[in-house]
C-alpha cells in the first residue's frame, strides 16, 4: 500500500513566552532566558526553585469561561495551543455544513496531567476536612480530559487518543498521529502535548530525585547548562505544543500553507533501566527514524536535542549521535533549546517539534545558551550550536525526545519551498 506524504499545516503554543509564534522563536534566537526564581506557594511551607512558567496564560480569556471552569491547568493550556494551531492551519472551529470529521483525529501527550486539580482533592478531603466532592470531579481529573474536550470542541469524530510516557509523551503523540495521516486512516491529525507540573507535591517529588537544578533569583536565568562541564540538572516548565498534520493532497487542495514536511518516526525502549538512558535504545530510535523517512545521515542538518542538562542524559545523547551519524557527526549541528524555556515534561516533545519546524521554515538554528566555553569533553564530536546561527541552509531535522522508563522517540521533518 502506497504511504501518504504528511503536511505540517499548524502549529499552536502556550509557552513562557506567550503564544505568538513569531515573537516565540524571536526570543529564543535572541537566547532570551525565560527561567525566574518562583516560589510554590503552600500555607505552611513556601518552596523556591528555579521554574519556568507560562506568560501570563488567561485560561477564561483563551478558551471560555465555561471550558476554563471545568479543566485542570494542563486540559486549559491543551485547548490554548490547539485552538491556536488549528486557526494557523486556517481551519474553522466546527465543520461546514454537510462536511464531516468523522475520520479526523487527535493525539495527545502529558506526563502528569491533573495534578494540580489532583492536589486540590487531596487538599479539600484531607486538609479541609471536606465530606463532599465537586460534582465534576472524575471528569476533571482524567488523564485523556484534554483530547476529549478537544474532540469535542473541533467536532473531531476520529481516533482520540491519549499517551502518557514520561518526558517522551508529546514526541509518541506526534509520531502516531503521523503514521495514521500517512496510511490513509485520518485525513487531518491534531497531536501534540501539555504539562502543568508546578504544584508543590510534583515538585518536591522531582527535588528528591536530585535532577533540578539549583539557583536563586540572581543565577536562575543561567540555571539550565545541556552538554556544559558544569551542568547541575533540569529546570521544569509548564505549557503546552499542537501541530495540525494533514495529508499532502488534501492540504493542497485547500490551499492549506504548508510549514515543514513529516517524514520520518521512531520509538524504542532501552528495557534495562527507569532512569539510566543507554545509548544502544536511543541509536536504535535514530535509525528507525531515518530509515522510516528514507534519509541518510548525511541529508540531516540539525538535532534539536533532549538536552536537559543531567549527569548521564547529555553524554549518553551525544554517543548516540556519534554512533549513528559517524563520520558525519562532526558536521551534525545540535542543540537543546531547553536551557531556554525549560523542560516541558509531557509537552518538551511537542514544543520542540514546533521549534524544529520553525527551524527549518527560517533556516535559523537557535544556540545552545550559556555552553560556549563550557563543553564537557563527554558531549564532543558534533557541531554545537554555540551562537544563533541565520541563514544557514537546513534541508532536514530531527527532534529527540528520551524519557524515564526508557521510551525513546525521534521525529523527522524536511523543509519545504515556501510557495509548497
Amino acid at each position: 500500500m502506497s504511504q501518504r506524504r504528511v503536511a505540517v499545516t499548524g502549529l499552536g503554543l502556550v509557552s513562557p513566552y506567550g503564544g505568538d509564534l513569531a515573537d516565540f522563536f524571536a526570543r529564543l534566537s535572541a537566547l532570551e532566558s525565560a527561567v525566574a526564581h518562583h516560589t510554590i506557594d503552600d500555607p505552611k511551607r513556601p518552596f523556591a526553585v528555579p521554574l519556568v512558567c507560562c506568560a501570563a496564560f488567561d485560561a477564561a480569556g483563551s478558551i471560555g469561561k465555561p471550558l476554563a471552569s471545568m479543566t485542570d491547568r494542563f486540559a486549559q493550556l491543551a485547548l490554548g495551543a490547539a485552538f491556536s494551531a488549528w486557526t494557523d492551519a486556517g481551519l474553522p472551529r466546527q465543520p461546514q455544513p454537510g462536511a464531516s470529521r468523522d475520520g479526523w483525529g487527535v493525539s495527545w501527550g502529558s506526563a502528569v496531567s491533573a495534578v494540580h486539580y489532583s492536589e486540590k482533592i487531596y487538599r479539600d478531603l484531607w486538609q479541609e476536612g471536606r465530606e463532599r466532592m465537586a460534582p465534576l470531579s472524575v471528569l476533571m481529573g482524567m488523564g485523556n480530559a484534554a483530547n476529549a474536550h478537544l474532540s469535542i470542541q473541533l467536532g473531531l469524530g476520529g481516533v482520540s487518543m491519549t499517551h502518557s510516557v514520561a518526558c517522551a509523551s508529546s514526541a509518541i503523540s506526534i509520531g502516531e498521529a503521523f503514521r495514521r495521516v500517512r496510511s490513509g486512516e485520518a485525513e487531518v491529525m491534531l497531536c501534540g502535548g501539555s504539562d502543568a507540573p508546578q504544584t508543590y507535591g510534583v515538585m518536591r517529588a522531582w527535588e528528591a530525585l536530585r535532577v533540578l537544578a539549583p539557583g536563586d533569583g540572581q543565577t536562575a536565568s543561567v540555571a539550565c547548562r545541556p552538554f556544559a562541564s558544569d551542568r547541575r540538572g533540569l529546570v521544569l516548565g509548564e505549557g503546552a505544543a499542537a501541530l495540525v498534520l494533514e495529508d499532502w493532497a488534501h492540504a493542497q487542495a485547500r490551499g492549506a500553507a504548508i510549514h515543514a514536511e513529516l517524514v520520518g518516526f521512531g520509538t524504542t525502549c532501552d528495557h534495562t533501566h527507569l532512569v539510566k538512558p543507554e545509548v544502544s535504545g536511543q541509536a536504535r530510535a535514530l535509525r528507525l527514524a531515518l530509515a522510516d523517512a528514507a534519509l541518510a545521515p548525511e541529508a540531516v542538518d540539525y538535532v534539536n536535542a533532549h538536552g536537559t542538562a543531567t549527569a548521564e542524559g547529555d553524554p549518553t545523547e551525544m554517543a548516540a549521535l556519534r554512533e549513528v551519524f559517524g563520520g558525519h557527526a562532526p558536521r551534525l549541528a545540535v542543540s537543546s533549546t531547553k536551557a531556554l524555556h525549560g523542560h516541558l515534561l509531557g509537552a518538551a516533545g511537542a514544543i520542540e517539534a514546533v521549534i524544529t519546524v520553525l527551524s527549518l521554515r527560517q533556516q535559523t538554528l537557535v544556540a545552545t545558551a550559556h555552553l560556549k566555553g563550557r563543553l564537557d569533553p563527554a558531549c564532543e564530536g558534533v557541531d554545537h550550536v554555540l551562537e544563533t546561527r541565520r541563514g544557514v541552509p537546513v534541508r532536514a531535522a530531527l527532534s529527540s525526545s528520551f524519557a524515564f522508563g526508557g521510551s525513546n522517540a525521534v521525529l523527522a521533518f524536511r523543509a519545504v519551498e515556501p510557495s509548497a
